[in-house]
């Protein structure tokens, strides 16, 4: 696995389809922030995005727009229109499976989708907090994959069949890859991290060598070895553009691992050390409390009491959230 696919994956990021937009003239909704990341595509029609601090986008056609923050923003058919406040998860309570959002007056012309990507806050290899608040892509007069999946997914949308929500599913997270993938590669980077990392094919090769293989006794030298750099070239490129040493990166990595099995798993804390290349147990409770301030059976009890004290709702059902 790539490093991306990594940090994807270890973050839990799942995306699921919310309640579609059908809407004509004069409609608009203010909706509040929300912890996951949200996403808005524009299939036919016209709609005005505005987020607080930026500039209001008009987005066509095509257009996608990744709010990585879930920021609270506005969603309209028009620059002048009051928007009415939208209360998702009342809608949530409310709404019937496979129900279309219609909005605004007849005839209804603008067609929208809508997406939540949720992810777990607890690591520390960030990916959404290295994104800035608002990702604009606008549509690619020459076609792109993003547009394409899309498409896609409003036909699955229109025409349901069999395993239409697995389909809908795998496309949303196929989208955010893309839409990543689009940053990545058009984006001036002025804050090192490990996506910014990936833009330099040496760098990227040591991050993914790392997490092809984070129990390996990595040293520089075996890391220069695979970018086929000198030990002095991987040093200064890894460090510039990730903000840590390889080594450094390693055992961030190791730890992020770690955490993940003692959350998520009854497995002896000398299995998961050796997992993650320690072989000594003393040796890793000692990284891990400097990573996390807990020893890891502390870590690991803090955080079964405290999903066992969670009170909130539970989360909606897949594809039955709102824009």
């Amino acid at each position: 696995m790539s490093a991306l696919e990594d940090v994807l994956s270890l973050a839990g990021v799942r995306g699921s389809l919310t309640t579609p937009i059908s809407a004509g003239n004069r409609w608009g909704f203010e909706l509040d922030a929300v912890p996951e990341a949200a996403f808005h595509a524009i299939t036919a029609g016209v709609a005005y995005l505005s987020v607080p601090g930026h500039e209001t986008i008009q987005m066509l056609p095509g257009d996608v727009v990744l709010l990585p923050h879930g920021s609270a923003h506005v969603f309209a058919s028009d620059r002048d229109t009051t928007p009415v406040h939208f209360d998702r998860y009342n809608h949530v309570r409310s709404r019937t499976s496979g129900e279309v959002l219609e909005t605004g007056s007849v005839p209804r012309s603008t067609n929208v989708l809508c997406a939540f990507y949720i992810h777990n806050l607890t690591t520390s290899t960030a990916l959404f907090e290295l994104l800035p608040e608002v990702i604009y892509i606008p549509a690619n007069p020459e076609g792109s994959p993003i547009i394409e999946v899309t498409k896609l997914l409003a036909q699955e949308v229109s025409r349901p069949g069999m395993a239409t929500n697995t389909i809908i599913d795998r496309l949303i997270d196929v989208l955010l890859i893309h839409i990543l993938r689009e940053w990545i590669a058009t984006t001036e980077f002025t804050r090192a991290s490990w996506l910014r990392g990936l833009t330099d094919p040496v760098v990227a090769t040591a991050l993914n060598a790392i997490h092809a293989e984070p129990a390996r006794e990595w040293s520089l030298d075996t890391l220069a070895e695979q970018a086929r750099v000198s030990r002095a070239t991987l040093s200064r490129r890894f460090s510039a553009l990730v903000g840590q040493s390889p080594g450094a990166y390693l055992v961030s990595w190791r730890m992020d691992l770690a955490a993940q099995q003692l959350r998520e798993t009854d497995e002896r804390i000398a299995a998961i050390a050796h997992r993650v290349g320690y072989t000594s147990e003393f040796a890793f409770s000692r990284a891990f409390a400097r990573a996390f301030d807990l020893a890891p059976r502390a870590y690991r009890e803090t955080n079964r009491l405290a999903s066992a004290s969670i009170s909130a709702p539970a989360p909606a059902e897949p594809h039955s959230r709102t824009p």
